[in-house]
C-alpha cells in the first residue's frame, strides 16, 4: 500500500504494513494492511492462517508501544456493506490521545 499512498510507516514486515491513517478518524487511528491482496477477512484461505497470527503480533506491538493499553483501544475489521475498500485491512484506534 506505500506505493498508493505516501503513509508514516509505524512497521513492515514481509507480509505486512501498519501506517497511520491518512485521513484520521480517531485521535490514534492505525492501519495494518496485509501485503498480499484479500478482498476481505473472509477470503483468506486456510492455508494462510499464519497471516492472523501475524496480525495479532502486530497489534500486540503496536499497544505497547503506542501506550494503548491503559487508555483502551478498539481492534476493528469490516466487511460487507461496512469495508469501503475491497482490500483487508484493520483498524487499531483509540479514542485517548497516545501516552508514547
Amino acid at each position: 500500500m506505500s506505493f498508493v499512498l505516501p503513509v508514516d510507516r509505524l512497521h513492515e514486515t514481509d507480509s505486512l504494513l501498519a501506517f497511520y491513517h491518512p485521513r484520521p478518524a480517531y485521535p490514534v487511528h492505525v492501519l495494518i494492511v496485509p501485503k498480499k491482496t484479500y478482498a476481505n477477512l473472509m477470503a483468506i484461505p486456510i492455508e494462510d492462517s499464519q497471516l492472523m497470527q501475524e496480525v495479532l503480533q502486530m497489534v500486540q506491538r503496536l499497544v505497547v508501544e503506542l501506550g494503548l493499553e491503559e487508555s483502551g483501544y478498539r481492534f476493528i475489521c469490516n466487511g460487507g456493506p461496512y469495508q469501503d475498500i475491497p482490500h483487508l485491512h484493520f483498524h487499531l484506534i483509540s479514542d485517548q490521545p497516545q501516552n508514547a
